[in-house]
């Protein structure tokens, strides 16, 4: 488990506690079902069809929740093996009003792939989703070519951070 004190500017925001948890979970569902509302608002596409369950369980898989102190659920994220070496993460997702969650998630996720051996992680968004653009370019990721099933819609753009 990881607790990250969220801040933005001079006020401490809540503390988050980011922790893995099972994809099928009624809060996992929740919150997966809230992204894909909020990513068919944005790009016309929910990426329900690229999130299968079964690929963030496992030994090298992750899927993590984060929630506030009092329980609740606030955000979301996972990665799964890609090809030897790297991950890909999935579904990062964090309530809005919540500052700090998704960056609180993301850096979970980093970790605990890094702890599992992998040495990079990879995503793709689409590019017109542009918060999410600017997210992980703040956050140490860079654009690389298009990769598996992103390589052919030149509407996604995709990331890669070295661990």
């Amino acid at each position: 488990m990881s607790v990250v004190r969220a801040m933005r500017g001079v006020a401490a925001r809540p503390q988050v506690r980011v922790q893995p948890a099972d994809p099928g979970s009624a809060d996992a569902l929740l919150l997966v079902a809230e992204l894909s509302a909020v990513l068919a608002a944005i790009t016309g596409d929910s990426g329900q069809s690229s999130f299968d369950v079964d690929d963030v369980r496992g030994p090298r898989a992750c899927f993590a929740l984060a929630r506030s102190v009092q329980g609740t659920a606030l955000g979301c994220g996972a990665f799964r093996p890609l090809e030897q070496g790297i991950a890909e993460v999935k579904r990062m997702y964090a309530r809005p009003g919540h500052g700090g969650v998704g960056s609180a998630v993301l850096a979970y996720l980093e970790k605990q792939a890094a702890a599992l051996g992998y040495q990079a992680l990879r995503l793709s968004t689409r590019r017109v989703n542009t918060r999410a653009v600017a997210f992980y370019e703040a956050r140490g990721y860079r654009v690389i070519s298009n990769f598996g099933r992103y390589a052919a819609k030149p509407e996604s753009v995709c990331f890669e951070k070295q661990l």
